[in-house]
């Protein structure tokens, strides 16, 4: 923070003029964000506002991010966030002075009188929360936007699953499809080759939801196998509210895999690492595929109902 930015401000034109008489903490004075005292409920209070020149003052400097305990100072007042400390190697970003370990205990009471809007508030969220518990809330916020669930690259778009459905669509010509049934075919002419690819994602409507078929061969130890799953784009709480079904055969056998669709909020690759999933080892799938066992030739038959 800039001394101009408090210029004008008694709170820290105070902070300044007695910025020499601050004492170092002891290692017991350093303290967390628990242990302050706040509000126990992150209730939500309509009409609740703080100015943008108090904002400015609870933005790191570094990192830019809001701070939270322990807030440090420099002995000329400017403050940065503790975890961007080790990044400037301990000498403030502003004035190039040694930090030390001087707390800013004004600007941390001062935090702890604010409420501030949830940062989801243009996703649908008009809640007003206390700042230390706002970081919480945010965590677990029903607004917050999902991550695109494409595994076929690394994307970054994200948004409300509307907004995931269209870019699925447009974006990645991903496969669209209505009904609660499905039966696809998986053809790969030379499986052997293939090494951690992910070969489909398949976009089901149904019951006003939408959910995701991924299909892909990657490797459990020195295994290969291919492992199919769904995943419901929505919250996990929503998503408990439905099952699936996945089979798989050929040559008079079959697999069978029956779970719950797990919620695009966890990522692709979590899904694929717990094997929560139909998983078919290489060789069987080759048996399921006949022939001469050097062509990938899978049909995956499945369905989705909800659970009464």
């Amino acid at each position: 923070m800039d001394t101009s930015m408090a210029s004008g401000n008694p709170f820290f034109d105070d902070l300044q003029n007695k910025g020499e008489a601050i004492d170092h903490p002891q290692n017991e004075d350093i303290m967390d964000c628990e242990s302050l005292t706040i509000p126990s409920q992150a209730a939500v209070k309509p009409n609740g506002t703080v100015s943008s020149s108090v904002r400015e003052l609870l933005e790191c400097p570094v990192c830019c991010n809001s701070m939270y305990p322990p807030i440090l100072q420099c002995l000329n007042g400017h403050t940065l966030c503790s975890g961007c400390k080790p990044k400037v190697d301990n000498r403030c970003p502003t004035c190039r002075h040694e930090l030390g370990n001087i707390r800013c205990l004004a600007l941390e009471k001062l935090a702890a009188s604010l409420e501030l809007p949830c940062k989801y508030q243009s996703f649908g969220c008009n809640g007003i929360y206390p700042y230390y518990s706002k970081p919480k809330h945010e965590y677990q916020c029903s607004y917050r936007p999902y991550g695109c669930p494409y595994a076929g690259s690394e994307c970054t778009v994200i948004g409300d699953i509307p907004h995931l459905v269209a870019h699925l669509k447009d974006d990645h010509k991903v496969d669209m499809h209505n009904g609660c049934t499905f039966n696809h075919r998986y053809v790969k002419s030379n499986p052997h080759e293939v090494e951690n690819a992910t070969w489909m994602l398949t976009v089901f409507s149904c019951f006003g939801q939408y959910f995701c078929l991924h299909f892909e061969a990657f490797h459990i130890g020195l295994a290969p196998v291919y492992i199919a799953f769904l995943r419901f784009m929505g919250d996990n709480n929503e998503a408990k509210n439905y099952s699936y079904s996945l089979e798989v055969g050929g040559n008079g056998r079959k697999l069978i895999w029956q779970g719950v669709p797990r919620s695009i909020r966890d990522s692709h690759r979590k899904v694929r690492d717990s094997f929560d999933g139909l998983i078919i080892q290489r060789n069987m799938a080759l048996f399921f595929s006949g022939g001469d066992r050097k062509e990938l030739k899978l049909r995956v038959t499945g369905r989705i109902w909800k659970e009464q």
